[in-house]
């Protein structure tokens, strides 16, 4: 066996050992050749409710008379929103109706919450299962296993086996929602019918054109080239009930181009008024207000989405999540000189939803 001169060091053996380690292949050589086994899942321990048929009992009736309770706080949420009304605008009813409607609602989830807890906690199988993968897409055979995990889920769970906890909780959930359609619904006068009054505002034939909030109308003359004024219709600021609602619908933004600048289609040729054009504040998105104007682009924008709006093509929409151009108000001026409405908006304001009802 070689050695070297100087220290005697064996040189076959440094090889050897170096022919060695070529054999091991990069890749693999940080694995362990001897990996721990699977230690699978630890014992199932059974609750108190898979032992004891009486504790089991118990926790069936705790649950659905949770389910009860969220219908009791649904049918409570809905009286005490009646009971205590807020049309007087006294701020100890407006308190008292917040107060106990809140609690209705509060109790409505909150005992559907804690009774679906309950009872996957104590009535639902907990054993640990595992459910190998699959390649998408299935024969009859794994289409026919499928449905079995949906009926040995509904088996597991006693959804279709356990009656009255099945139907206490389809009771709350139908009587969940009543308190928010009650709510919305008096949103809108009580003697009407909510939905037309959207379709309408106060502008009318004559109407004119205020500024908000302090109601003055406005002459031609006093809307500048470039100007943009916040309009509202003249009487607005009078009104004792319903202010807010009306001004909702009705709020406007009056700016003034260069006549040459405007491009009406056929039919909206006397809309504006020597350059001077009225559009809907309300954005057509979600109902934000628009309250930004770009004079050098004529580019209406809402601050809230970022829809933007070219006022020289009729407000049409150049960018954002909004869906349809802002409703133009038609104007003039009447014999005084002061800007008024010709009719009321030809279609629909705000949330384009409202105009696919």
């Amino acid at each position: 066996m070689a050695q070297d001169e100087k220290s005697g060091t064996d040189i076959a053996a440094a090889g050897s050992s170096h022919a060695e380690h070529e054999l091991v292949n990069a890749g693999t050589a940080v694995i362990d050749p001897d990996p721990f086994e699977n230690p699978g899942f630890p014992p199932h321990r059974h609750r108190v409710t898979d032992e004891n048929p009486k504790r089991e009992k118990r926790a069936q009736r705790t649950v659905y008379t949770l389910f009860y309770l969220s219908i009791v706080g649904s049918i409570w949420a809905v009286a005490a929103y009646m009971l205590f009304p807020i049309e007087s605008g006294d701020p100890t009813d407006i308190r008292l109706n917040n107060m106990f409607f809140g609690i209705g609602c509060a109790l409505a989830l909150l005992a559907i919450g804690f009774g679906a807890v309950h009872w996957a906690k104590s009535l639902m199988s907990d054993v640990e299962q595992v459910d190998e993968r699959h390649e998408i897409g299935g024969s009859p055979e794994t289409q026919a296993a499928a449905a079995k995990v949906f009926a040995d889920a509904d088996e597991e769970s006693g959804f279709s086996r356990r009656s009255v906890i099945r139907n206490s909780l389809i009771g709350a959930l139908l009587a969940f929602p009543l308190p928010a359609v009650v709510a919305f619904r008096g949103l809108a006068p009580q003697d009407q019918i909510p939905v037309p009054l959207l379709y309408h505002t106060m502008w009318r034939k004559g109407t004119r054109l205020a500024l908000d909030p302090s109601g003055a109308p406005i002459k031609a003359s006093d809307v500048t080239m470039g100007s943009a004024f916040h309009v509202i219709p003249e009487g607005l600021a009078e009104l004792e009930h319903g202010k807010l609602e009306e001004k909702a619908k009705a709020a406007v933004l009056l700016m003034r181009l260069d006549p040459n600048d405007l491009h009406p289609s056929p039919g909206r040729e006397d809309w504006a008024y020597d350059g001077i054009v009225a559009y809907s504040k309300i954005c057509t998105h979600v109902g934000c207000p628009v309250a930004l104007y770009e004079q050098h682009t004529h580019h209406l924008l809402c601050p809230c989405h970022q829809s933007q709006f070219d006022i020289t093509h009729e407000a049409a929409v150049i960018f954002g999540p909004a869906k349809r151009p802002l409703p133009q108000l038609p104007i003039t001026v009447d014999d005084e000189g002061y800007l008024v409405a010709r009719s009321d908006f030809t279609e629909p304001v705000g949330p384009s939803f409202w105009e696919r009802h």
